[in-house]
């Protein structure tokens, strides 16, 4: 058992500024870091729970290459494919203002550039999950190759689709064919928002669930916790009370916890607690990539109980 991820793993550059410059302007930064971001906090989120995780998507040569492969290996998990020699790995320019608003400059690398037969050396085992991001789908090579090869998976094989805050520039076919193949369709409320034009998350819950053929959704409501639509009946999972220090990588953390513990065998309901935990305790430490390890997450659970409602 293990978790197959073919989202993309890029370089985040983040700058923190006093506010953005006007056009033409210069600002200077009071701060700044970079880290492997994108797919890679999801991974780290999973193999922290004990999950063997396998990085199959594309990834270059260079030092943003070098650097995520580095921070992948350090998390246990296995790169699939051989880094692209023509380019790097691509990186994300995130511009953080005073009042902690974040504006986003993507520049594509290698990870846009996955191939049919890529693929093709990617043989998922009837208890594997696999996890695709919407931003992949936003590639035009990913998208064809994607589209091609999940037609092609077992149908027991588990699928995870996080459609990501740019839902809406997804190409409606290549949406309506994962969303007719995606066991658990996961994304927070904002997403569900766009892709339902339905406000209320309990309601947009319903909408992605009916839109689904075989899968349940899953929508993240911040501290609230998260909505679980599965099996007909929409629960309500409670989040846990935490003063917060970052909500960066929260939503990651959940994911990846979230798959982790359906992997382990939990019923759906007790893996979004744990999930809803792993997003708590995420929050509360600075930077991306927080996710708990195991132990910590069990022992979070011992020691807390979910907000009340």
């Amino acid at each position: 058992m293990r978790l197959l991820h073919l989202g993309n793993v890029m370089m985040d550059l983040v700058l923190t500024v006093p506010a953005l410059p006007e056009r033409g302007g210069d600002v200077v930064a009071t701060g700044s870091r970079s880290a492997p971001g994108g797919g890679f906090n999801v991974m780290a989120a999973a193999a922290r729970q004990g999950l063997p995780v396998t990085y199959a998507g594309a990834h270059g040569s260079g030092p943003f290459g070098d650097r995520a492969r580095a921070a992948l290996r350090e998390e246990g998990i296995d790169v699939l494919l051989a880094p692209r020699p023509e380019r790097d790995t691509g990186f994300v320019v995130c511009l953080v203002d005073a009042e902690g608003e974040r504006t986003f400059v993507t520049s594509p690398g290698a990870e846009a550039t996955l191939r049919p037969t890529d693929l093709a050396q990617l043989r998922p085992e009837r208890e594997d999950l696999v996890y695709l991001s919407g931003y992949g789908l936003l590639y035009e090579a990913n998208r064809a190759a994607l589209t091609a090869w999940v037609p092609q998976l077992d149908p027991a094989v588990t699928l995870i689709v996080d459609p990501g805050p740019l839902v809406r520039d997804i190409p409606a076919d290549a949406l309506q064919l994962l969303m007719a193949r995606a066991d658990w369709w996961s994304c927070n409320a904002r997403e569900a928002a766009l892709h339902t034009k339905i406000d209320d998350p309990a309601a947009a819950a319903g909408a992605l669930r009916s839109r689904l053929k075989r899968g349940s959704a899953l929508v993240r409501t911040g501290p609230d916790g998260c909505l679980l639509h599965h099996d007909g009946t929409l629960d309500v999972i409670p989040g846990f009370a935490v003063r917060p220090v970052d909500l960066n990588g929260a939503g990651d953390a959940h994911t990846g916890v979230f798959m982790a513990a359906l992997a382990h065998g939990l019923a759906p309901a007790a893996a979004a607690r744990r999930a809803n935990a792993a997003a708590a305790m995420a929050v509360t430490v600075a930077g991306p990539a927080t996710a708990p390890g195991a132990d910590a997450l069990d022992a979070f659970l011992r020691q807390s109980r979910p907000a009340p409602r």
